[in-house]
């Protein structure tokens, strides 16, 4: 009984490692995705929240450009084309979403106690479980341009075969 649960753990683990990165990134993708098309569609809840933290751009053209750059890191995490270009998408993007706790503080903290986040705070803090997944999905799906030398001058130049990982 201990080898079987034993077998099925390994096998379990190694699916995660195979699959897992693969997974969050199209996962959070997904979400960005999704969240682009509500605002474009028109209908995301968190219209008013933006609204009122950027208040000094034009409302409907704000929401329009965040859609359509959600939209493009939605496309970019799930199709794994420009990941490089994605991910600072994303980043920039998590940047104007954190700096609107500077900008409209009253919004986000009850009192104006940092520690007592309202229901837009916490809607607003959970973004850095977004940051920390674009970082695992660019250290694992990213090579470095000099891991690529490094692979390419430990190969076999005539070696037709030989493929380099996760290059772009």
């Amino acid at each position: 009984m201990q080898s079987a649960i034993f077998r099925l753990d390994e096998r379990i683990i190694a699916f995660m490692h195979t699959h897992g990165t693969a997974i969050l990134r199209i996962s959070l993708g997904v979400v960005f995705f999704w969240f682009g098309a509500l605002k474009l569609l028109g209908v995301s809840p968190v219209t008013a929240i933006i609204g009122t933290s950027y208040s000094l751009f034009p409302s409907e053209s704000f929401i329009t450009i965040l859609g359509v750059w959600e939209l493009l890191i939605g496309i970019g995490l799930i199709s794994k084309v420009f990941l490089r270009t994605t991910l600072l998408l994303l980043w920039l993007q998590m940047a104007g979403t954190l700096l609107s706790f500077l900008w409209a503080p009253s919004l986000f903290f009850f009192q104006g106690n940092p520690f007592f986040l309202t229901v837009e705070g916490e809607f607003v803090l959970k973004n850095i479980v977004l940051i920390a997944a674009s970082l695992v999905i660019g250290g694992y799906e990213i090579t470095a341009k000099s891991q690529i030398t490094n692979y390419k001058s430990q190969t076999n130049p005539n070696d037709q075969k030989t493929e380099i990982p996760n290059a772009f």
